[in-house]
């Protein structure tokens, strides 16, 4: 999308995050090989630059496809799925709006796909399986039709319960990418389970009070979903088994703001087998190149958030910081008190005129 990246790019601030939005959702049309028209790059500047609302431009897409004249084929309905789903990804996006249950991952897959697919919004009842490139044509084992809800409602129990505020970084993101990955193994529709696993996760990172990195999302979409094929991919006979590692790289760049390479022929089972000592290496060089996590390994997640806001401005309040990271004044001061108390950071110059400094690890 470099066309909309470079427009993004020279937007006015208040602009951007409609932007950004719209990379996302014009980027995870990749996962199912989808490519969007150049009618909908102009729509979306539109309203990127406020000339229209998000619901003017749902109607001028439907419009654009109701009245094209040209004989109907497969690249013509593939590029007015791409269009329709990226329009109503932006929508669902930039609601603040979020109930953390399978009935929201299936009113996602509603409202991405009425019209669409016939089956918008209902579990399969059948079972299915996809070759996948990066198996050498092998298929994930996904779950059975007659246990699609209650392996839902089981894994949503379990996290809705889970407490993340005494775990480490690492330990967060391990989970997170645990939980998307056993979300999106259980594939409970029969076509656009990545794209609604994604739009679910973004939003329930965003209620989380994480700052999701949108461009990873909006330029990886194919490197996450051959991430949950290989950490559910299992084959005893020749030595295979799930590798949550590609996964969890993606989830640190996103979340984390770390760089490591996404490339996708790493993620083939034929790419050489140093794959994952590669990647340890590369996360061991992200915590020693002078990074926020560095100063602070044993920091959680929300720690680092609060350090992060720090960082980029050592002035903000503790009002502000809750704002930024979601979270109460309350929490905040908790995780202050924790962070001056390891030794991480320091209130210079008392409240009126202070700052915070993050001090050397």
């Amino acid at each position: 999308m470099p066309n909309l990246e470079e427009y993004i790019r020279q937007a006015e601030p208040s602009q951007r995050e409609r932007g950004k939005i719209w990379q996302i959702a014009i980027g995870l049309q990749q996962v199912d090989g989808l490519q969007t028209s150049e009618y909908l790059l102009q729509t979306a500047k539109q309203h990127i630059d406020g000339d229209i609302t998000l619901q003017k431009a749902k109607e001028l897409i439907d419009t654009y496809y109701q009245s094209q004249q040209v004989r109907r084929n497969n690249e013509n309905e593939e590029t007015e799925e791409a269009d329709k789903v990226s329009t109503r990804i932006t929508e669902l996006l930039s609601e603040k709006t979020f109930a953390f249950n399978p009935a929201q991952l299936i009113a996602i897959h509603r409202h991405l796909f009425t019209g669409i697919y016939k089956f918008a919004g209902r579990i399969r009842d059948y079972n299915i399986t996809k070759r996948e490139w990066v198996l050498r044509g092998d298929t994930v084992y996904y779950a059975g039709a007659d246990m699609i809800m209650q392996t839902l409602q089981y894994d949503f129990e379990q996290e809705k319960s889970f407490n993340y505020s005494s775990l480490s970084v690492d330990e967060a993101i391990a989970h997170l990418a645990s939980f998307c990955s056993n979300i999106w193994q259980i594939h409970p529709f029969g076509e656009g389970n990545t794209r609604t696993t994604a739009v679910f996760i973004i939003k329930y990172l965003t209620t989380l009070g994480f700052k999701v990195n949108n461009d990873i999302f909006a330029n990886n979409s194919w490197y996450f979903r051959n991430a949950l094929v290989r950490a559910n991919y299992t084959n005893v006979l020749q030595g295979i088994s799930g590798n949550q590692l590609f996964l969890e790289r993606f989830f640190r760049n996103m979340l984390l703001n770390e760089n490591h390479p996404m490339h996708n022929r790493e993620l083939h089972l034929d790419w050489q087998s140093s794959a994952e000592n590669q990647f340890q290496s590369a996360n061991q060089s992200a915590k020693t190149d002078g990074s926020l996590l560095s100063k602070c390994q044993n920091c959680t997640l929300e720690e680092l958030a609060v350090l992060r806001v720090i960082q980029q401005n050592p002035s903000a309040t503790q009002k502000q910081i809750a704002v930024a990271i979601g979270k109460s004044e309350r929490t905040v001061k908790t995780i202050t008190v924790n962070l001056s108390t390891k030794g991480t950071i320091v209130r210079r110059n008392g409240k009126r005129n202070g700052y915070w400094e993050i001090l050397a690890p």
